[in-house]
Parts: C-alpha cells; structure tokens; sequence
C-alpha cells in the first residue's frame, strides 16, 4: 500500500539560483544535493515534513497553464502557512515575487501566487480554521 509522498518535481534552468531562491527566499531547507550518474539530484523541503522537492534541470518552458475561463491554474508547488498574511510579509522582505498585492481570502482561506526565478507559480495557502 501507498504510505507516503515521498519527492515532487520542479524543473529549473539554473539548480544554484533556484537553490538560493528555495532557501534563502522561501525559507526552505536544504536535504539532498548529490551529483550522481544522471546529473545532480538536488532537493529542498520544508523543515518537519518529508517531502521533498526535486529541483531539476530542465530547458526553459512555455509557461503555465491556465485554468478555463482564463484564470490561472494553481502553482505546481502548493505550500501551507498557519500565518500566512505573516509570512507574506517576511517573503516580500525577502525578495519573493507575487501576482498580487496582498494575500486573498477565499471560500477555504487565505491564498497568495508567487513565482520562482524560471516562472514556475508557487501556491501559498492558510486554510480557513472552522
């Protein structure tokens, strides 16, 4: 039986910004960085969670897709906060871009878009507490 996710990919062109981004910018935390038979295996996670984010090199891409309607898709990456309008604040500070102004409230919460430095959307989220 399944038990566990265990990696998600991010495809980036560059691993050295996009690790100084991942954990400089967002606060994440360095696990794996072994250059192995198929190139380097780099991974990221958030601290206490065993996750982990696989940044991968990859040529530059499209872009994201949007959702019908013409509405953005959420991020490949969905990242929870217990303070989110907090933590906005800190990434801001930080140098972290963001599609809009402010943290949004939504039926569920509070949500923010961010991206990375290749455009790869970043979904920050605080679930709404009943």
């Amino acid at each position: 039986m399944l038990t566990n996710i265990m990696y998600v990919t991010i495809y980036v062109t560059d691993q050295d910004r996009a690790l100084e981004f991942y954990t400089q910018r967002l606060g994440l935390e360095k696990r794996i960085d072994f250059a192995g038979p198929d190139g380097r295996f780099l991974t990221v996670g958030v601290p206490d969670s065993p996750v982990q984010i696989i940044l991968w090199p990859h040529e530059a891409s499209a872009g994201q897709p949007t959702a019908a309607g013409g509405d953005a898709a959420p991020g490949p990456l969905i990242l929870e906060s217990d303070d989110l309008r907090k933590d906005f604040e800190i990434l801001r500070e930080r140098g972290v871009s963001f599609e809009t102004s402010e943290p949004e409230d939504y039926p569920f919460g509070v949500r923010i878009e961010a991206s990375d430095p290749d455009g790869n959307r970043i979904s920050l989220r605080q679930q709404r507490k009943p």
